[in-house]
């Protein structure tokens, strides 16, 4: 008997079928054989009869989810997923079960051999698993690019080796957060890996140009989420009757929210319509600025458009073999399905099948219809388990000193002519908002001179969080943003030249901060220390852009978006480069400083969101809260959206712990770092550690959020209702922009 019911799904685009599904059929079950995945393993095991290869038809995954790919390349993306699916099987039965967490990384270590830069340098296969990898590397990879072979094998990496999170979670019997448990999905469950096999299966390029760029990693992601959620829903009943598995998304909102499987199903099919909205909405609203912006050729907007095409067919015809293989609980299959209706099809013809079904979910009319409502009043704070000490800097009183001073030099208490003449800050509000406070806090070994330019940082980036909003939203003048955005870059040349005359205070404060910043960094560091200031700037579209639509983002875009309104990508950029090279590039960018770095980020950036609900709720119209976005994405209340974001910052800091204890002293013996680099990286968790610290106390001391201090944005004069546009808080986007002068340390014991 089935669980639950299966809900009625979002299908934008009618499914089609590839007329040489059963030329693959044959070819690939022929090829299964050939690779040893049908009878027993080398060891005796069978993972999969031919009765059960048939019933799952892989060829028919392929021939719906790639309808236009010819007879050959269908039999080679059709192998690919054979492949996939065989694994995922083995892997289940050999480690998951086991929890054979050692074993599991050693055998996944060698398979990524598999795909080698130089196929002459192909290991002898043992098993299934790396037959099929090898062969079908040295199939694919030639016909195309060296840069989609670099990402290709990333994303095959990543499928591989982050199957570890979900051993960990198994063994601990753990089921994650709901937010959390998205993101982590996504690089388990094998779809971003499918979008970069659309490129081949289409025989085209997505430009490499906007490969990197928001819009299309916007797309790969929505695309990766949605198919993840699809499939849960579908492999529920077998995940959690038969495998024990506790990353089911269903699962999650069951546990996590209190409800029926049925209703948590509907949910999870709530989120997975939010996430094709969100990729309806990139593309219909991104793609075109984005192609002008970088003076995309027409076969180079050709190609893009071909992908965003494959991405959809993958969405419509991978809902419709879940409907047919034999791998999923699809009894009910029909029985509350919205029908798929016919007509044309491509890009921007998404509006009929399940039209007011999806109009009504998450990501629809709900996340863009947030209007007046009653005062949320002061939220109740969770309690915050923070392991680390705070200590304050004891040159705060120079520092709240110097940096008042400079921020009277600079403009920031003067009436804004821009802004009706009307002041964002008084001094007396500066003092209270007390920012030296919380660069004593981030970095308690400050020099004076280190401290003072830290608060001074940090005053600019606060001060340009309320005035950008305060100017753009309420007209939302894209264009004079980016025009502002692009001045800005004028005032952080690398080479110390000639800056423009400052047209106001933001331009003035930055004149001021680059020199004192950067005269001591080499050129490569500068050029670096200037991307990641840009970056943070950039973001502040982002937030404009969903101000003019009137929209809530959902709960991934926003946390990942986040971490650059928060200013954290700058914050430890200039960290990175305090290392003098120290460390090489590329442990940096490993899965476990990432890791690292990213727990920190969002623990810090969370703190922000529980603490500003009211300022930017009751008084400010804001739309980019964790606890708002948690609410219109879940339809739940305040209370059960607080919760999970504090479940979700546990989460976060379990994580960080976990890496810190467990993961980097095997990532110093991996990359045979040096003492020197070993105490470099040592020094920095520690400052991540000061970091996390440091914000929270700065929150709890600040003036910013104290009810009897709030009142409505100045730019939006006498108001007799909560405004629908305003600038936000300290950290609401660009207030934790600081300068940090690195000093030895070593990590803190936990209190």
């Amino acid at each position: 008997m089935q669980p639950f019911q299966l809900p009625e799904f979002y299908i934008a685009h009618p499914p089609r079928l590839n007329p040489n599904v059963e030329t693959a059929r044959a070819h690939t079950k022929s090829w299964a054989h050939d690779m040893g995945m049908l009878g027993p393993t080398v060891g005796g095991d069978v993972v999969w009869d031919e009765p059960t290869f048939d019933g799952m038809d892989y060829a028919g995954l392929c021939a719906y989810t790639h309808p236009d790919a010819d007879a050959e390349v269908l039999n080679t993306v059709t192998d690919w997923y054979t492949w996939v699916f065989y694994f995922d099987d083995h892997f289940l039965d050999a480690f998951k079960r086991t929890g054979d967490l050692d074993g599991a990384r050693e055998y996944l270590d060698r398979l990524a051999t598999f795909m080698p830069v130089d196929p002459a340098a192909m290991p002898e296969p043992t098993n299934p698993d790396e037959a099929g990898l090898g062969d079908l590397w040295a199939r694919t990879v030639p016909v195309m690019s060296s840069a989609w072979r670099e990402r290709f094998a990333e994303s095959t990496r990543n499928l591989l080796l982050d199957c570890v999170w979900e051993i960990r979670n198994i063994n601990g019997a753990r089921v994650p957060n709901p937010i959390d448990y998205i993101e982590m999905r996504r690089k388990v469950g094998g779809a971003p890996w499918s979008a970069d096999l659309v490129e081949y299966a289409r025989g085209i390029e997505v430009p490499e140009a906007l490969v990197g760029s928001r819009p299309l990693r916007v797309l790969k992601d929505t695309f990766s989420d949605a198919v993840h959620l699809r499939n849960d829903i579908f492999s529920y009943q077998r995940e959690t009757e038969q495998e024990g598995e506790v990353n089911n998304g269903v699962l999650v909102v069951e546990h996590f929210l209190g409800c029926s499987p049925q209703e948590a199903a509907d949910r999870v099919n709530d989120q997975l319509t939010s996430r094709m909205h969100q990729f309806e909405n990139t593309v219909l609203t991104e793609l075109g600025p984005l192609f002008d912006e970088h003076a995309i050729d027409p076969a180079g907007r050709a190609s893009t458009l071909s992908y965003v095409q494959g991405l959809q067919d993958w969405q419509s015809g991978g809902h419709e073999w879940h409907l047919r293989s034999n791998r999923y609980m699809n009894e009910s299959a029909g029985a509350r399905q919205v029908p798929v209706l016919g007509g044309p099809k491509g890009l921007g013809t998404s509006g009929l099948s399940g039209l007011a079904r999806g109009l009504a979910a998450p990501g629809g009319l709900r996340n863009h219809s947030r209007g007046l409502s009653a005062p949320v009043g002061q939220l109740p704070l969770p309690e915050f388990d923070l392991p680390f000490e705070v200590s304050v800097c004891a040159h705060l009183p120079t520092a709240r000193r110097e940096s008042l001073d400079w921020s009277d030099r600079v403009g920031f208490h003067d009436p804004v002519p821009e802004l009706g003449g009307r002041q964002l800050w008084t001094r007396q509000d500066n003092a209270g908002f007390d920012f030296a406070l919380c660069s004593a806090g981030l970095d308690p070994d400050a020099t004076a001179e280190a401290l003072t330019l830290s608060a001074c940082w940090l005053t600019w980036g606060t001060w340009a969080d309320d005035y950008y909003p305060a100017l753009f939203n309420p007209t939302g003048a894209m264009a004079a943003a980016k025009a502002a955005n692009a001045r800005l870059s004028m005032f952080m040349p690398v080479d110390l030249g000639a800056v423009p005359e400052p047209l106001n205070p933001l331009e003035r404060g930055l004149a001021d901060l680059w020199p004192r910043t950067v005269a001591t960094m080499a050129p490569g560091a500068r050029e670096t220390f200037k991307s990641s200031v840009e970056r943070m700037v950039e973001s502040w579209l982002w937030e404009l852009a969903n101000h003019i639509q009137h929209r809530v983002p959902d709960p991934v875009d926003y946390l990942e978006m986040r971490r650059l309104t928060f200013g954290s990508d700058l914050t430890i950029g200039l960290s990175k480069i305090g290392r003098g090279g120290l460390v090489p590039d590329a442990v940096f960018q490993t899965s476990t400083m990432r890791g690292i770095e990213q727990s920190a980020m969002d623990y810090a950036a969370l703190i922000n969101d529980l603490f500003s609900y009211q300022k930017e709720i009751d008084y400010e119209g804001e739309l980019h809260n964790m606890v708002l976005v948690v609410e219109t994405f879940l339809a739940c209340d305040r209370d059960r959206a607080v919760a999970i974001v504090a479940d979700l910052m546990r989460a976060r800091m379990r994580q960080f712990q976990r890496l810190v204890l467990e993961e980097l002293p095997v990532l110093f013996e991996h990359h045979r770092l040096d003492t020197a680099a070993r105490r470099a990286l040592t020094d920095y968790v520690g400052e991540l550690q000061d970091w996390i610290a440091g914000v929270l106390l700065w929150h709890r001391d600040t003036s910013r959020y104290v009810p009897e201090n709030l009142r409505y944005p100045p730019a939006l004069g006498v108001v007799t209702a909560v405004p629908r546009f305003a600038p936000h808080g300290l950290g609401t986007s660009a207030a934790r922009h600081f300068v940090r002068t690195p000093s030895p340390r070593t990590v803190r014991s936990s209190s």
